[in-house]
């Protein structure tokens, strides 16, 4: 079953590269994902991996070397962070939407004024739409085994997409926790040779061809309707594949999302990322304290988890959503996803904002959410504005 080591959120990822041989790496340093590029230039240095590392001088021009990488064939990867993955906004855009596959970490940081090198979602989430699968790790356990994972997901002849792995700044990317590795040869038989998969095209200098060239209004929306037929396929693929990863690992990822004692909770709070361990520890507390409530962590947020959210919050008396990120004039991103989701259900769905520039989400906080969740069913209003946890209101004038 492998060996246990103590590692980083980063090297997690950065040891995940290596047991998938991966073929292309495209580095570009940025605080605080630097030491996963760094980690890997070791690998290739001593030779634990045969790769080509590519030093290139931005992050588009990383994003833009993995897209030819993959074009050809070869298996890619890369990881960003912040400021990094807006440089690369673009071409972030040409690889989801051109279904180029390949694996990128991004370690979720702030996005400044003001500059901010700790942790929050928006710098991922202004990216859910351009057509890449994107999960959220919880701690650095699962980091690893959704990027081993990851590979066999965007190379599926059924998918053919790209995949973001995300990991908090700092609370998972530079803490050190045990973490399972398994053996190369468990992995080997899990991912599919590199180079070997099955492309609707190969760009080959001897068969010379164009993609993503222009097209025409009466042609143009039947491409997006394929990256929609490829995210369908996607739901499928993801948990097929997290089943056959358990039967090498006794880790199974079997779902778009993991609930936590809801099956008889009446509230449900729904969050994602490094929080939610804390957020199962106050669902232990509030229910010694008599509170009926349970958890739910978004594993994967594109596809989004439409059927299993309504399966999960069906009959529910209120949902709270916890959202480390902010659409200003709007409210928490994946609450007004969620809220649509459920909408049909007429359910409560109140939004939480909490953890924004890297504050801590405590036990504690998640207990104020849950017996918030109580003071609104028993006031009857429905729900409330967004609701600023922690929020020092001193520093306004």
């Amino acid at each position: 079953m492998g060996v246990s080591k103590v590692l980083t959120g980063n090297y997690a990822v950065a040891n995940a590269v290596k047991l998938a041989k991966v073929q292309v790496v495209a580095a570009y340093p940025i605080t605080p994902q630097t030491t996963i590029v760094e980690k890997i230039a070791q690998f290739v240095e001593n030779g634990e991996l045969n790769a080509k590392y590519i030093r290139v001088e931005s992050e588009h021009s990383a994003m833009a070397a993995c897209i030819g990488a993959s074009a050809t064939g070869a298996r890619a990867f890369t990881a960003t962070s912040s400021h990094g993955l807006m440089y690369m906004s673009e071409v972030v855009w040409w690889a989801g939407l051109g279904k180029f596959p390949m694996v990128m970490a991004v370690v979720t940081r702030a996005l400044a004024p003001p500059w901010s090198i700790w942790s929050e979602h928006n710098d991922v989430l202004a990216h859910r739409d351009c057509g890449w699968i994107i999960f959220f790790a919880e701690d650095n356990q699962e980091v690893l085994d959704l990027t081993i994972q990851s590979f066999r997901i965007s190379e599926d002849e059924k998918v053919l997409q790209p995949v973001m792995v995300t990991l908090d700044a700092f609370i998972l990317s530079h803490t050190a926790t045990p973490v399972s590795i398994p053996n190369q040869s468990d992995v080997d038989g899990y991912l599919p040779p590199p180079g070997s998969r099955r492309l609707p095209f190969i760009l080959d200098p001897a068969n010379p061809l164009t993609h993503g060239n222009l097209a025409y209004p009466r042609n143009f929306m039947e491409f997006r309707y394929e990256i929609e037929r490829s995210m369908g396929n996607a739901r499928r693929i993801i948990v097929e594949a997290g089943r056959e990863y358990g039967k090498i690992t006794g880790r199974y990822y079997d779902s778009l999302i993991e609930p936590y004692r809801c099956s008889d909770a009446d509230a449900v709070l729904i969050c994602m990322g490094s929080s939610a361990g804390d957020a199962k520890d106050a669902v232990d507390i509030l229910r010694d304290e008599g509170y009926n409530i349970g958890a739910v962590k978004l594993r994967t947020i594109r596809p989004f988890p439409y059927e299993e959210l309504r399966d999960i919050c069906r009959n529910k008396r209120i949902i709270g959503v916890v959202d480390r990120d902010y659409s200003f004039g709007f409210g928490g991103i994946m609450h007004g996803e969620i809220k649509s989701a459920l909408s049909d259900l007429h359910i409560p769905v109140q939004g939480f904002i909490a953890g924004l520039g890297g504050r801590d989400i405590r036990v504690e906080d998640f207990i104020q959410m849950g017996r918030k969740l109580y003071h609104i069913i028993e006031s009857g209003v429905g729900e409330f504005p967004p609701i600023w946890i922690n929020l020092r209101r001193e520093v306004f004038r």
